[in-house]
């Protein structure tokens, strides 16, 4: 299955933030091993090595992008994204190139902790106790 994955699912599993990282880090695995084809924003990039920099420094930050680098399939953010993105309307201007970036991606869902902040409508929305429970019964935690 082809998914995509918001940047907070990642920094979850990278900054270990509790509850959250349990649940994060079987997605982290199952793209790891195979079992899915998952996407991310060349965006969370930036986003991944300015959060984790500021809190355990820059030789962490490049290890955490080498990872994601060898884990998950970047989606370019070119001038039709940012467009898409910046006419949207969408509350948070991030959330907007995660959606187009997934749509681009061709992604079945993306898998974010804020569903909320996505449209209703389109592709699914589905946090990660929700994809696990759906798509990988008895991986979650």
């Amino acid at each position: 299955m082809r998914v995509f994955v918001d940047t907070n699912v990642l920094l979850d599993v990278l900054a270990n933030r509790v509850p959250f990282a349990a649940d994060s880090s079987c997605i982290w695995t199952l793209a790891e091993r195979g079992r899915i084809e998952a996407g991310v924003s060349v965006i969370s990039f930036n986003n991944v090595y300015y959060v984790l920099r500021r809190h355990g420094g820059r030789a962490s930050a490049e290890k955490a992008l080498r990872l994601l680098r060898d884990v998950f399939r970047p989606v370019a953010f070119d001038t039709q994204l940012l467009q898409q993105a910046v006419d949207a309307g969408f509350d948070d201007f991030e959330d907007a190139v995660q959606y187009f970036s997934a749509i681009r991606d061709e992604a079945g869902c993306l898998i974010s902790r804020n569903p909320d902040h996505f449209p209703r409508s389109g592709l699914p929305v589905l946090t990660p106790k929700e994809f696990l429970a759906v798509h990988a019964p008895g991986e979650g935690r």
